[in-house]
């Protein structure tokens, strides 16, 4: 044990060492200058032969900016890319200054090459998201900035370009770093620098430009020289997705992969998985070279000191617990040309594990622009949702935050064998794989015909002021005054207490939704009739309800009274207060109203008196009710 510590002390030395590798990646909206900041980079730097800087001059003769060098052509290599003005295929560049070397992706800006990108971002380590100094934080600047979070990059570089077209002002850079910090509240950033550049003239490229004296920071080619992106989390333990089975001959089994986490060497304890064997590492091979340990990062070849469940796809581990699950919540990006829809199969491929995977639900879509949870049905390309994933056999997952390689996925379709979409595991479902329904002896049935009635759920929908909670709780009153059992959930006193952790945001919503249908079925099995008072908004969450509760026993009453004469009936003030900002996400006014699809009953309470308005939905509910 002493000569394995003094191995793994020499191998943090040689660590601390090393100059560390820059991987990043570039990306912003179309035109914001991305590939002419990466070759003004170059070009500055002297990182060009003299090949190729002859090259770019003589291209530039016949470009688009009157025979002055086009530093984008040293990025864009496609003829298309060079035809429109525009990146479209990930370009990736090595390149090495005196202080460290790079590798960067320079990624498409291009809405509808946004899977390129996200590739792109998915190997980086820190971001440069370019921003048009005339134009500001765009809707696909926030996407872009959403992704890389997404993808696990930590460092993001704001790089406010095209200063030069602005007068190099300080007001409007001022102006787009609010922009940006409030973007970097709403993603939680970590760790966020706002540069002031001009890619083709230069400025804050290599050097501090005199254009800018109101700006303190260094250049960015020094930031980036500087930086450092070791700081990372490191991951619990070790772990080795096993890529192979290595069986030369009878005489030898060896387990292949790239060791993900930590160090393991020869004599230690390790846990494979999903089999829960335990074993102890017998040799360890790098290359065709024994050898005594392998660390983080390496290709490595590890033989156990007995026969054990192990093939491609399985994990062995020492130091860490990871979970074993046949169904996880998971952040995507859609990049699929079709629809995503639920109930589809693909091929989920986790670590070096594949299997058949069912997409059971999509809980929320995110809306790009404003980071707002919205109900969704599918997905279009380019949207980001949160999903529930049902896969065909226990597989070793965790999440993205704690094990990386073990916490991202890709969906590919097996028929085009196409990547449909890329993701992070947010956490597994466990408790799903263990829980039985179980049969009770007194039945919803038998409680029904002790009570003399049909549960139902009535369930009122409509705008705040619509009259909903006024009609429902005569409705209640009437249906008792006829010996019917019943019990009202109203919004707020709901919220009063079992959704007391609720708030307004559409995630809430959605979930304040969904538990009230289910306590809406309860209260059915129970052989209750029950009138719920919700605006409920959307047409997936109703439908949803309608789902849970059962077709037969759902009852929607759609209270139509129009915004206006809500807004008249504005008692509590909410309306005036939405309209004047202080009421964030405020159906009607700030967040949609999804009209009812096919309700059972319509109901504009304009200009109705309430028994007026009770007795004609008594009277639609009576064929209803039996």
């Amino acid at each position: 044990m002493k000569q394995q510590e003094v191995w793994k002390e020499e191998r943090e030395r040689g660590i601390s060492k090393m100059i560390g590798l820059l991987k990043f990646i570039t990306c912003g909206s179309v035109d914001d200058g991305k590939s002419t900041l990466i070759g003004h980079i170059l070009y500055d730097s002297k990182l060009l032969y003299a090949d190729q800087e002859k090259a770019l001059e003589l291209d530039s003769k016949v470009g688009s900016r009157g025979g002055a060098i086009d530093y984008s052509l040293l990025l864009d290599g496609l003829m298309a890319e060079r035809e429109q003005g525009i990146t479209i295929d990930v370009a990736y560049r090595y390149f090495t200054t005196d202080k460290r070397s790079f590798i960067v992706a320079d990624t498409p800006g291009h809405e509808e090459y946004t899977r390129n990108m996200a590739v792109g971002a998915s190997f980086a380590d820190l971001a440069i998201i370019l921003i048009d100094a005339k134009q500001g934080v765009l809707v696909q600047t926030k996407r872009h900035a959403r992704i890389c979070a997404l993808m696990g990059i930590k460092y993001f570089v704001f790089a406010v370009n095209k200063m030069d077209l602005v007068g190099y002002s300080e007001e409007r850079f001022n102006e787009i770093t609010k922009q940006i910090d409030e973007l970097s509240k709403e993603l939680g950033l970590a760790s966020v620098k706002i540069i002031p550049v001009s890619a083709t003239e230069g400025d804050n490229i290599t050097v501090k430009s005199d254009n800018t004296p109101w700006y303190p920071g260094e250049a960015l080619l020094t930031y980036l020289e500087n930086v450092d992106v070791s700081e990372k989390k490191k991951e619990e333990g070790f772990y080795m997705p096993v890529q192979r089975v290595c069986r030369p001959d009878h005489t030898f089994r060896g387990f292949q992969g790239q060791i993900e986490s930590g160090v393991v060497s020869v004599g230690d304890d390790i846990i494979t998985l999903p089999s829960g064997e335990s074993a102890k590492v017998k040799s360890i091979l790098i290359g065709d070279k024994d050898s005594q340990l392998a660390q983080e990062g390496q290709p490595a070849t590890i033989q156990l000191d007995k026969e054990v469940d192990v093939s491609r796809g399985c994990v062995l581990s020492s130091g860490t617990t990871l979970p074993v699950s046949k169904s996880l919540t998971a952040t995507i990006l859609w990049m699929d040309d079709a629809e995503l829809t639920v109930g589809k199969d693909y091929i989920v491929k986790i670590g070096t594990k594949q299997v058949l995977g069912v997409l059971k639900n999509i809980q929320y879509k995110i809306d790009v622009n404003t980071g707002n949870f919205l109900p969704a049905n599918g997905l279009s390309k380019n949207e980001i949702a949160v999903c529930d994933i049902g896969l065909q056999e226990a597989v070793i997952i965790d999440e993205f935050a704690k094990h990386k390689t073990l916490g991202e996925l890709i969906l590919i379709d097996r028929i085009s064998n196409m990547t449909s979409a890329c993701g992070v595991i947010m956490h597994a479902l466990r408790r799903t794989d263990n829980l039985t329904w179980h049969e009770m002896d007194i039945t919803r049935d038998f409680r029904a015909q002790q009570k003399g009635q049909t549960p139902k759920t009535i369930w009122l929908t409509g705008l705040s002021g619509s009259g909903k909670s006024t009609l429902a709780n005569e409705l209640e009153k009437h249906l008792a005054a006829l010996g019917k059992h019943t019990m009202l959930l109203d919004g707020d006193n709901v919220r009063m207490g079992l959704n007391k952790n609720l708030g307004f945001k559409e995630a809430d919503r959605i979930e304040n939704i969904r538990r009230i249908a289910e306590v809406a079925k309860l209260m059915n099995d129970a052989g209750l009739i029950v009138i719920t008072s919700f605006i409920s908004p959307y047409v997936r969450d109703r439908r949803n309800a309608r789902e849970i509760i059962g077709e037969d026993s759902f009852i929607e009453v759609y209270v139509s009274t129009p915004v206006e004469e809500c807004e008249k009936r504005d008692v509590k003030g909410l309306y005036k207060k939405a309209r004047a900002g202080e009421i964030p996400n405020f159906t009607g006014i700030s967040s949609p109203y999804e009209t009812p699809e096919h309700p059972e009953v319509t109901i504009d309470t304009t200009g109705k008196s309430l028994a007026d308005s009770v007795d004609y939905v008594m009277a639609q509910l009576e064929d209803l009710l039996n």
